[in-house]
């Protein structure tokens, strides 16, 4: 098997300007993290900032950027892949994209205009034509998401691998079957080999080879010296994602996800008493401490690299997702000096 890679992962959370990112990025490189990746959403343009650090690190020997992931119901399949070939031409093919539901609810969808399709109908239209568009082919597709006759990208771009948001077991079949990669959020590793195994079951499906998916990661690392500052804006990240809005299904999504890494009875506890008008405050108090270290690390930067390592057992790339413990360029500049590959 090949060696882990790990990357390093900025969101917009950190705030940082490009000339910040542009210098983070060159310091990744020096560091040896071999990729940068971010998130992508309804905040300043992830292509534009892939391009902005494949341009930063040239002066160098360039940094391999992608993006986890691009929630679908932004765009049409043929701008999102004339968008990804120009990234990967700029970047000299160094370029991965990721694409993502952003979210199974109909109501997600119908805020966007979408029809109502079922998720995996919806990834399955999106992966195979984006994948035959940037490998140069004229599209002709008729499927519930996604209706082309005849298009084509005016230019070939260098190979730009499509990787796939994938949580559950449909979803994680679907990569193996259909995707260059699956990109996972918060996992055990116990989930993280699990993973593995569904995709590997879509991909023997389909004929294709298991071992030539990648399977990579955001690990969310926060570090601080005074360990509760560094609990707390960690817990703040986790919480996002692993409580159910109200009203909303517990069965579907990142919901569904934690549930199956048995954290079903914790979170059913903090929702009630968020349905009791628990403030944020409360429910960061609240929040257990084992499940948090389960799917990352908050903490002293001494401790950071040792359970970065552990958490990405099993991953092919390992980003170290950046969590800032406050607010502060050198906050989220430590979190990537504590995870450094040589660290």
């Amino acid at each position: 098997a090949m060696t882990m890679q790990i990357g390093i992962g900025l969101d917009p959370t950190l705030r940082l300007s490009y000339a910040q990112q542009a210098e983070m990025v060159r310091e990744a490189l020096r560091l040896g993290y071999t990729s940068a990746w971010t998130p992508a959403g309804m905040g300043r343009d992830a292509f534009l900032t892939c391009a902005q650090w494949s341009a930063a690190a040239t002066g160098a020997s360039g940094i391999p950027t992608g993006i986890a992931v691009v929630p679908v119901h932004l765009w049409t399949v043929p701008s999102l892949a004339a968008l990804a070939g120009t990234v990967g031409d700029l970047s000299g093919g160094r370029f991965v994209l990721g694409i993502g539901t952003g979210g199974y609810s109909d109501e997600a969808r119908r805020d966007y205009g979408q029809p109502p399709v079922p998720a995996i109908s919806l990834m399955r239209d999106y992966l195979l034509t984006l994948r035959r568009l940037l490998a140069g082919e004229r599209v002709d597709y008729d499927g519930q998401a996604v209706k082309l006759r005849g298009v084509r990208l005016a230019f070939t771009p260098p190979r730009v691998p499509v990787y796939l948001g994938a949580l559950g077991p449909q979803m994680l079949r679907l990569a193996g079957e259909a995707a260059d990669g699956a990109c996972l959020n918060w996992c055990t590793p116990e989930q993280i080999a699990w993973s593995r195994e569904r995709a590997a079951e879509g991909a023997r499906r389909a004929g294709r080879d298991p071992a030539a998916m990648q399977i990579v990661e955001y690990i969310r690392i926060c570090v601080d010296e005074d360990e509760d500052t560094a609990r707390r804006a960690f817990t703040r990240a986790v919480m996002g994602y692993a409580l159910a809005r109200p009203g909303a299904p517990k069965d579907m999504g990142y919901r569904a996800h934690f549930a199956r890494m048995g954290f079903d009875d914790a979170l059913t506890d903090l929702e009630a008493r968020r349905d009791r008008g628990a403030t944020e405050a409360e429910l960061i108090e609240n929040f257990p401490r084992d499940l948090l270290l389960k799917v990352g690390y908050f903490g002293s930067a001494a401790s950071a690299a040792p359970a970065f390592r552990r958490l990405a057992a099993g991953l092919d790339v390992a980003i170290a997702r950046v969590v800032a413990a406050r607010p502060t360029p050198e906050s989220a500049a430590a979190v990537m000096r504590a995870c450094a590959p040589g660290a």
